[in-house]
């Protein structure tokens, strides 16, 4: 149940109401928001003097759903919006990881050509294997702030685990919950105290209410700046490396009201299907794709078969234009 007190309540008593009730708070525009578990059902009798409102829920899929909150909510990135009333899809690239300063500098000057405001570069690389490359942490936090300083980009980076979480907060415009951190309560308590942007993936073995509830614990803390990210769950297919869930992504444009991103590149895992898969999520009219494309992804050191060159990004960036404009939407 979600419970809106009355604007005269204080956050102090809030804070007691909410300890009382077992409950969840966070304070919107000055008044408190609690949230109980779903299975209640009915305004404890203690409260009743304190609520302006309720909502009954069917599941712990609450703040995230469109029976609380009908419309998209609208996710604001410095000048960018995601999300809302727009009818922009956000497109996101940049390299897996940033591996070098002449690497990011390709990469952004392209994005400038191109009027593309999110640049996205991992710098904590969750890897498989520990002998793998695992980016170059603060350095390359450091070398994107100052991409962001010269071009005025829009930053994502991904947080790995909970030991740099407020160091990405600090220097990215968009945390990135990877899909191997999508159950790290750390990560997620920590970015429902922040008032960032969050881009939350879905693990490849996370079910749909798994995925939204773990976005729960970032907006129950207060962090309404939420958007979710289907990538690819993982199948009996073996020709792809996963498998891109568009029935549940019309499944998340129905029922929740968080801002959807595309992921094609981990989804198919080889370049040569990203551009279709790409082109298809445009057609479902998305609020935003994320690329991966490399100057030379040959020689990159993460997730090199799934790369775009940059000629290939191009061509791919000037197709998808068409595809949004025939379902009412502009890739920006």
């Amino acid at each position: 149940m979600i419970i809106h007190l009355k604007e005269t309540v204080s956050a102090e008593l809030a804070a007691q109401l909410a300890e009382q009730a077992q409950a969840q708070y966070f304070i919107r525009e000055g008044q408190a928001v609690l949230i109980t578990s779903s299975s209640v059902k009915e305004v404890p009798s203690f409260l009743q003097e304190y609520a302006a409102d309720h909502f009954v829920m069917a599941s712990d899929i609450q703040l995230a759903s469109r029976t609380y909150q009908s419309a998209t909510r609208e996710v604001t990135i410095n000048q960018a919006k995601v999300g809302g009333s727009t009818n922009h899809t956000l497109m996101i690239t940049g390299p897996c990881s940033i591996e070098s300063w002449e690497q990011i500098v390709t990469c952004a000057d392209m994005l400038k050509e191109l009027g593309i405001t999110t640049l996205r570069a991992g710098c904590f690389k969750p890897r498989t294997s520990p002998y793998s490359f695992q980016g170059l942490g603060m350095e390359g936090l450091k070398m994107l702030a100052q991409i962001r300083e010269e071009y005025g980009f829009n930053i994502i980076t991904e947080v790995r685990d909970a030991t740099h979480v407020e160091a990405v907060i600090e220097y990215a415009d968009i945390v990135q919950i990877g899909a191997k951190a999508m159950y790290d309560h750390g990560i997620l308590r920590t970015c429902g105290e922040a008032r960032k942007p969050v881009l939350l993936k879905r693990h490849f073995g996370a079910t749909l209410q798994e995925l939204v509830q773990a976005a729960e614990f970032v907006l129950s803390g207060g962090n309404e700046q939420v958007m979710l990210c289907e990538r690819g769950i993982r199948t009996f297919e073996t020709k792809t490396r996963f498998t891109l869930d568009l029935c549940g992504v019309s499944y998340l444009k129905e029922h929740i009201n968080l801002p959807i991103i595309l992921d094609t590149s981990h989804a198919m895992g080889y370049a040569y299907g990203v551009p279709d898969l790409t082109r298809a999520c445009v057609a479902m009219g998305v609020d935003g794709l994320l690329i991966e494309s490399h100057p030379n992804p040959k020689v990159a050191k993460s997730d090199a078969a799934q790369q775009l060159n940059l000629d290939e990004f191009r061509d791919l960036y000037r197709s998808v234009q068409s595809v949004a404009e025939v379902v009412g939407r502009k890739v920006v």
